[in-house]
Formats: C-alpha cells, sequence, structure tokens
C-alpha cells in the first residue's frame, strides 16, 4: 500500500460521519428522486432468456411503481403490512420494492428456488397479506394450507389462472394510475424481511428498517474502489431476494443513479457471465466466490469477450491467493472482499483503491462500522487471538430485531455487541481474519444453508427415522450439503432410495438445499442430552474423502 493510500485509509476512518435524516424511504430515494432530477436516466437494462434487452429508465420505474403501489392499496395493502415478492431478477421486481417502500408497507423477498415448505415457513410467519409471483411460484402456492391461502392475495406477472387463484397483475396495474404520493417514512421505520437461513430451528425474518440501505452505502462503495465513477455498470448473477443481490447491488446502484443488469442465469456458466459482462460493458460486479471458481475454470478469450471490468466484489468467504491472483491475471482486477451477515452486512471490506489486498484476510472494519473480535466474556480479544466477531449497536446497517421473536433477537447481542456469531481473529492495523463458524451454518455455492429446515424435511419422508445435515468440505462449492441418515425398521437402503430423498428435499425446500451427499447410519453421534454432535459427523466426512 502507497502512503499516499495508507493516508487515506486513515483518513476515511478518522472523519466518517454517518448522516442519518429523521425521514427516509427507500422507494424516493432509489427511484422518484431521479425521475424526478433526470427522468430519462437509464435505471436498467433488463435482459431476456433469448438475449434481447430492454432498456428502463427512472421515469418508467417511477410510474410503473406507482401503478403498483395503487393496486396494492386496492388490494387492501396498508402501512406495515407485509408483501412477498416471488420473482427473479426483472422489472417487476424492483418495481414491487419501489412501490412497497413507497407505501410504508414491509417487503419480503422470497428465493424463485424455494420449495412449498420453504415458502409455506415465511408466507405463515411474516403474515404476508399479497404476493406478487409468477405462473411457476403461483403453482407452487397451490400446496400451502388452506387458511393460509385465503389469507394471501396472489399476483402472477403471467395472468390470471383459475387453477391457482392467480390474479392478473399486467391488466391489474395497466388499469391503476401511474399517480401515488409516497408515504413519509421515518429512518427507522420498518421496509423489509430477510430470512436468515434457518441455521438454528426455523429460519428467522431480520426486520430491517428504511435506514439499512444508508447502512449499506460505506460498505458498498469501498468494495467497488468508491463507486459511483462516469459510466458504471453493474450486475450480478446473486438472486434479487437475497440480501447481497438486493442491498449490494440493486438498491445502492439506483440510488447512484447507476444502471443495473438484470439477468439471472437458470444455470450459471463462467462462458455466459463472460459474454454478458462484455457485451452490457459491465464495469462493477458482484461475483459469489464459487461464481469466480466456475470462472476460473472457463477458459476466457479476450478477443471474443472483452472486459471492461473496474470492480469485482465478492463476498461470503475469504479467497485464497490462487483466485485472487487469477483475477489480476484474467480479470484485470483486485478482487476486492467483504464481509457480513443478514442481522449487519457490509460491515468489512478490501479496497484495491486504499490497500494491498491480504489473501486469507476478508479486509477491515469499513468506516461508520465498530467491528472487533470479543472473548466470550465480552472483553475485546487481542491481536491474534481467536473470538467473536461483532458490531456495536447503533449501527444504521443493523437490523432492528428478528419478526415476532424477541427471544431470538436478545440472544443475538452481547452487552453492547451484535455477536455475527463468527470465529475471527484481528492480525494487527484492522485487518480481520476469517476463522469459522460457532454455528452450524453450511456455505455451498455462495449459499449460507441451516441444517435444521433439511434435517426436519427429510425426517417427515416415511423411510426416515433420523436425519443430521452438514457441509462437508468440496473444491469447487466450498461445501456441499452431506445428510446422514438412518432409516426405519425394514427398510432397505440403495440408490433409488437415495434419489428419491434427494428429490424430497429439492421439491419441498430449495435446490441449493438438497443433500448431494447422502450416507446412510445405524445411529447419529448425540451428547447425553440427545443434541447431535455434528462435528464428529464433519470428521468422519473428512476421514471418508482421505479414505477414497
Amino acid at each position: 500500500m502507497t502512503e499516499a493510500a495508507a493516508a487515506r485509509w486513515e483518513d476515511l476512518r478518522a472523519n466518517f460521519r454517518w448522516n442519518i435524516p429523521e425521514f427516509f424511504n427507500i422507494g424516493v430515494d432509489v427511484c422518484d428522486r431521479w425521475a424526478e432530477a433526470e427522468p430519462n436516466r437509464r435505471a436498467l437494462t433488463v435482459v431476456a432468456e433469448d438475449g434481447s434487452r430492454r432498456d428502463v429508465d427512472f421515469a418508467e420505474l417511477r410510474d410503473l411503481s406507482n401503478r403498483i403501489a395503487n393496486l396494492l392499496v386496492e388490494a387492501g395493502v396498508t402501512r406495515g403490512d407485509r408483501v412477498g415478492v416471488l420473482l427473479p431478477q426483472a422489472l417487476e421486481t424492483a418495481a414491487s420494492h419501489v412501490a412497497v417502500y413507497k407505501m410504508g408497507a414491509i417487503a419480503v423477498p422470497l428465493f424463485v428456488l424455494f420449495g412449498p415448505d420453504a415458502l409455506t415457513w415465511r408466507i405463515a410467519d411474516a403474515g404476508v397479506r399479497v404476493l406478487v409471483t409468477d405462473a411457476g411460484g403461483a403453482a407452487k402456492l397451490a400446496s400451502l394450507p388452506a387458511e393460509l391461502r385465503a389469507d394471501l392475495a396472489v399476483f402472477s406477472v403471467d395472468g390470471a389462472d383459475p387453477a391457482t387463484g392467480a390474479r392478473d397483475f399486467v391488466a391489474g396495474v395497466a388499469a391503476a394510475s401511474p399517480e401515488f404520493t409516497p408515504v413519509a417514512t421515518r429512518a427507522d421505520d420498518p421496509a423489509l424481511i430477510i430470512y436468515t437461513s434457518g441455521t438454528t430451528g426455523s429460519p428467522k425474518g431480520a426486520l430491517h428498517a428504511h435506514r439499512v440501505l444508508l447502512g449499506h452505502l460505506p460498505g458498498v462503495e469501498m468494495s467497488h474502489d468508491f463507486f459511483p465513477h462516469g459510466d458504471d455498470v453493474i450486475w450480478t448473477p446473486a438472486d434479487w431476494a437475497w440480501i447481497g443481490g438486493l442491498l449490494d447491488v440493486l438498491l445502492p446502484a439506483l440510488l447512484h443513479g447507476v444502471p443495473v443488469i438484470a439477468r439471472r442465469f437458470e444455470k450459471f456458466t463462467g462462458e455466459a457471465a463472460y459474454e454478458l459482462m462484455s457485451r452490457f460493458a459491465v464495469t462493477n460486479v458482484f461475483l459469489p466466490p464459487t461464481a469466480l471458481k466456475m470462472m476460473r475454470a472457463t477458459p476466457h478469450d479476450p478477443a471474443r469477450h472483452p472486459l471492461a471490468l473496474r470492480t469485482v466484489a465478492s463476498g461470503g468467504e475469504t479467497l485464497g491467493a490462487e483466485l485472487l491472483d487469477w483475477g489480476r491475471r484474467v480479470l484485470g482486477v483486485a478482487i476486492n472482499e467483504f464481509y457480513g451477515q443478514t442481522e449487519a452486512n457490509m460491515i468489512v471490506s478490501s479496497s484495491a483503491a486504499i490497500m494491498t489486498p491480504r489473501p486469507g484476510l476478508m479486509g477491515r472494519a469499513v468506516p461508520g462500522h465498530d467491528v472487533v473480535v470479543l472473548r466470550a466474556d465480552g472483553t475485546l480479544a487481542e491481536a491474534g487471538e481467536i473470538g467473536d466477531i461483532a458490531v456495536r449497536k447503533g449501527d444504521p446497517v443493523m437490523f432492528l430485531g428478528y419478526w415476532n421473536n424477541p427471544v431470538a433477537t436478545a440472544a443475538k447481542f452481547r452487552g453492547e455487541w451484535l455477536v455475527t456469531g463468527d470465529q475471527g481473529i484481528e492480525e494487527g492495523e484492522g485487518w480481520l481474519r476469517f476463522v469459522g463458524r460457532d454455528d452450524d451454518v453450511i456455505t455451498s455455492a455462495g449459499y449460507r444453508i441451516g441444517p435444521g429446515p433439511i434435517e426436519d424435511c427429510l425426517i417427515r419422508h416415511p423411510a426416515v427415522r433420523a436425519a443430521a445435515v452438514i457441509g462437508k468440505p468440496d473444491a469447487r462449492r466450498t461445501e456441499v450439503v452431506a445428510a446422514y441418515v438412518v432409516l426405519r425398521d425394514g427398510v432397505r437402503a440403495d440408490a433409488n432410495l437415495e434419489a428419491d430423498l434427494r428429490d424430497h428435499v429439492r421439491t419441498r425446500l430449495a435446490a441449493h438445499e438438497f443433500p448431494r451427499v447422502i450416507r446412510f447410519v445405524d445411529e447419529l453421534p448425540t451428547t447425553t442430552t440427545g443434541k447431535i454432535i455434528r462435528r464428529a459427523l464433519r470428521d468422519r466426512a473428512i476421514a471418508e474423502d482421505a479414505g477414497d
């Protein structure tokens, strides 16, 4: 790091001050503000499956979001009501989010690969009143309990469907007025619920205020070397239902007036990513580690797909020296790593503009965020000492609490600190090393997956008596979901049953959560109180690999 860069870093930390206004509305600032000042400014470029593109300016985004807001009002949505958005990256997804925020309602983003069980839990827990989806999403809702369906209005962007009870979203929007007066929300008013991965029991809904977007900005800007610059264009393969796609890319980019490429592949490939970034002259991209590994495995032809990248940001796990070197050679940039979680995101980052990346370290605390390593007794750990990564209360990026779960909310804090549940080391000069998780979360292909819902799903299979799920180390995906299954008496273990169990989870939860590895065992290792000893299973998985 040059002396000038080092001085800039120290300057940022010393002089940063939050400026959170009393009144702030995400929908107004990411859309209406630009529509008033520069109505023809490009907001989105939507890329269809056939490769065709559609550019959307801020004036169109404002009018569409206003129509959606009026449609939702007609459907009975009022301030504070929850509205689910079950769509892939698309114009309707962005516009629905903007509409919900402008209404003072609460958005509940839902992943399109969720199965009926995963959707049922989240819709019921959040008390979702209206859901915006497509034909595929509406079909999944057919298996929802009757009492849940009775209280849920479903609008499909693919039109009305008597079989699923979905109403015609497009016709309803077309008939609605393009005029809508946004609600004057305070910065601390609730704006969205993003569900965790269910690392301990059922997934928990992290309730965030409108200020969460402002809280994200320093980390987003730092991870993209102080974005925006000139003619920046940004894209991510991460779904907008997750905090990484929504609050690390879509909403910050719109707030800064940076065009967002809307294109999520049904099946991500390195070749498709190179082609898309080249064709649309993408300058900024958030690529999860698994996407980077898949791209590294795909030869890049710069003559065929010349790149215009200025920054690449990545988060979810620490990258190694080999991947960082590959990024400099092939992508032409230093990959900036960042760290956070659903409850408090983008709190640590690196930035090639002001620091030389250090392999194995995830970065430094972003200006404005007080991030430390704590001992179990709540005191600060010394440099080089392993402890709990924590962030101080009062941070604008921090969640308001878990939806309807004060006990879990209280357990998340240790005095004045929110404890992330991850272990780390402060290596000196503010650099942080990620060591591991103190829970059982699985990191696979960029997704954080909790074992609880998968175990519950497996146990509901008629052949299964007990099940335990862990993350098994995997060179490509970081970890894969591995299930250790105890069968009921008289059930024979074979390849057909393995396939059936995989499908059982894939169709009921989500495609990224099904167990790629299944081992049939006579019993599970447990403590004297009956808790599964997952460490023993992880050790067994490693031993199995060593014996192959």
